[in-house]
This record gives structure tokens, C-alpha cells and sequence, in this order.
């Protein structure tokens, strides 16, 4: 009879140590498979689009098995990444990539290191006013079915780009296409509008888990980066108002860099408190090393890229910026480098003032397709 006793008790401790043991594995391969992904630089889907060259590896452990998976890239990358294993599960061993983007240059045989930042604008998805053709301006209109489904689409599209802070502006459209954009991001953080209107609105939403905290994306919400004021014309059907004040007047109004609507902005006077507000709050988060995306409105985007592209007053008026397709811009060394669109649609025109950059974007694209499927 004893011997039947100890005989069990060996078993189960044997048994526990081989849970034990194998809890340790699971731990070391994830551990490898960090070391793996600081050794040889891991690469985005985002990098596709960006860069040409050689190949990269992603490696996870699954199972007790190291896997060696190739992505594909356009070129050297200058993009170097830390990875953070967040946590270790015996439902699922991949470890959790914080990425970490910046630039290597030597300099007397010694390395200096350059920051880089990402910048993504986003205009709003379709709104209801959109989809019935009327001036819209500063009123505040929700999000069709539509533009909810451009949102999610948008969010797809740079799930993988990293995002420390958000912009948006204080209309409803842009709230709703920034937030429904968000949930498809990988990170999986919680987005978070920061109320600073008084004291008692900081005090009432602050947040006092550090964890919490650390698992949530601040929103910031900015009546600079509103659309341009259209005044007496809000409301009006576009068509309509082209027939009864003239076709030439009307587009004089909507296009024309400096002619006002009738008691309304003119583009340079939506230019001049968004480019303000763009050089005074959200590049210095950008020189600070941070991931920045902005979702705002036809106008007011039209006026942050005339600053970022350099684009004189006749260039700005012919630039159209399809709702809810975001654009990638890399901030580095004070200077903006346009990357286009993240992969999507194969839509050549998302942003595109000149047949030409439509045509490199789409012949970009082409290339990318093409190597994938190697």
C-alpha cells in the first residue's frame, strides 16, 4: 500500500516538473526569438510601399518551434526595431513588437543616431452631407454607412504603423473616423479623448492606472484643424448653388486660394490657423521622436500639405484628397518625406495633384505586387 503512494506522489511531482519545464522553454524560445528580432531588424508591411532592396525575417516561436518567415522590402531599410516581449502565453508564444524607427549614419567611424518619426493624415469618411452634395464647412455631421466602412478601410491600412498621439478635429466626423480607424489597429490600445477645457474637466477624466495608461492612445482634440468655414453657403446643394450664383463664382469660392464665401473663410485664412496650429502642438511631438496621426477635413488637410509639399497658392486649389484613405509622410531631420498611401486599394489617384505622382504611385504598387508574389 505504501508503495502505491509513493509511487503517485512520484508521478505527480514528475508531472509538475514537466509542466515547470516546459513553461521554461516556451520563455527561452520567445527570448530567442527576441534576440533574433533585434539582430536582424524587423520590417513592417508598411516598409513595402517605402523601400527597395534586400529581404528581412520575422521570427516567432510557436509550439516550442522557431519559424523563419522572409518579408520582402524595397530597399535597405533604415528602420530599426526593439522588441518588447510583453507577456508570455501558453495559448500563444509571439512576442510583442514595439518598433523603434531612426536612422544610422558614421561619422568618423563613429554612429549617430537620427530619429525618425511617422505622420499619417487622414481626411474624414463620407459624411451625410457629403453623400447629398451640400456645403458642409463647420456644421456638424455624422458619418454615412459609407464612411464608417472608409474608416475601418483606413484603419486596416496602417494597422502596423506605429501611433503615439492623435489629432482630430472637434466635428464629428473626424471623431468618428479617427476612433473606428483605431479599433483595427494591432496594438490594440484604447483610444482616449484629452479633456483640457478647464481644470475640472483634467481632474474628472484622469486616469490613475499606469498599466491603464500605458494601454491607451491620448486623443486631442483641436477646433484649428476644423474644415474651412463656408458661412451663408452651408447647407446649400453644391449644383444648386452653382446655378442660382453662377458656376465661375462658386468655384471661385470652393478653389480659389484667398476669395471668401459670403461671410465664410478662404482657404488662406483656414491655412493660417491649421498650419499654426500644425507648427505649434503636433511637430514638436514629431521632433520629440513620436508617431503622430492626424484626422481632419478636406481644407484644413489641403492647408497642412501646402506647408509639408512646399505647394504654392495655384498647386494647393487643384489638390483632391479622396475621404478616408490615409497618407504617409516620414519626419526626419526637420525635413517631410511623402511615402503616398499605405497599401490598399489599388486606387491610383488617393493622393495625387500631378498625372505624374499618380503614375509613380501606381507603378510602385505594381512593383510591390510583384515581389510579394515571388
Amino acid at each position: 500500500m505504501s508503495f502505491c503512494c509513493l509511487h503517485s506522489f512520484d508521478y505527480t511531482v514528475l508531472e509538475r516538473r514537466s509542466l515547470i519545464t516546459k513553461s521554461w522553454v516556451n520563455c527561452i524560445f520567445n527570448m530567442v526569438a527576441a534576440a533574433y528580432h533585434q539582430a536582424i531588424h524587423f520590417t513592417s508591411c508598411s516598409c513595402l510601399a517605402a523601400n527597395e532592396g534586400t529581404r528581412n525575417f520575422l521570427v516567432t516561436s510557436s509550439s516550442g518551434n522557431l519559424k523563419i518567415k522572409p518579408v520582402f522590402r524595397k530597399e535597405r531599410c533604415s528602420l530599426r526595431q526593439s522588441v518588447n516581449c510583453m507577456e508570455y502565453s501558453s495559448n500563444s508564444s509571439l512576442c510583442a513588437i514595439k518598433p523603434i524607427f531612426s536612422s544610422l549614419s558614421s561619422t568618423n567611424d563613429s554612429r549617430r543616431t537620427v530619429p525618425e518619426s511617422y505622420l499619417i493624415l487622414i481626411r474624414h469618411g463620407e459624411s451625410m452631407w457629403n453623400e447629398k452634395n451640400l456645403f458642409t464647412g463647420c456644421v456638424d455631421v455624422p458619418l454615412t454607412s459609407k464612411g464608417v466602412e472608409e474608416a475601418i478601410e483606413a484603419g486596416k491600412r496602417i494597422k502596423h504603423l506605429p501611433i503615439d498621439v492623435v489629432y482630430i478635429s472637434a466635428l464629428i466626423r473626424s471623431q468618428m473616423t479617427a476612433m473606428v480607424a483605431l479599433t483595427e489597429h494591432h496594438c490594440k490600445k484604447v483610444p482616449i479623448v484629452v479633456h483640457n477645457e478647464t481644470e475640472q474637466a483634467k481632474v474628472w477624466s484622469q486616469i490613475y492606472s499606469e498599466g491603464t495608461e500605458m494601454q491607451s492612445v491620448p486623443v486631442i482634440k483641436a477646433w484649428q484643424l476644423n474644415e474651412r468655414m463656408y458661412g451663408e453657403l452651408q447647407g446649400f446643394n453644391k449644383l444648386e448653388t452653382a446655378e442660382r450664383c453662377g458656376k465661375e463664382q462658386v468655384y471661385k469660392w470652393r478653389r480659389s486660394y484667398d476669395a471668401q464665401p459670403p461671410n465664410g473663410e478662404s482657404l488662406e485664412m483656414c491655412l493660417r490657423r491649421a498650419v499654426t496650429y500644425f507648427k505649434e502642438q503636433i511637430e514638436p511631438q514629431l521632433s520629440s521622436g513620436k508617431h503622430v496621426m492626424v484626422v481632419a477635413h478636406a481644407n484644413s488637410l489641403r492647408s497642412i500639405l501646402m506647408y509639408l509639399d512646399k505647394l504654392t497658392a495655384e498647386e494647393v486649389i487643384h489638390l483632391e484628397l479622396s475621404t478616408g484613405v490615409p497618407m504617409l509622410y516620414i519626419y526626419r531631420e526637420n525635413q517631410f518625406i511623402r511615402r503616398g498611401s499605405p497599401l490598399g486599394s489599388m486606387e491610383a489617384g488617393v493622393y495625387a495633384y500631378t498625372e505624374s505622382l499618380a503614375l509613380y504611385k501606381q507603378n510602385l504598387l505594381d512593383e510591390v505586387l510583384d515581389e510579394v508574389s515571388l
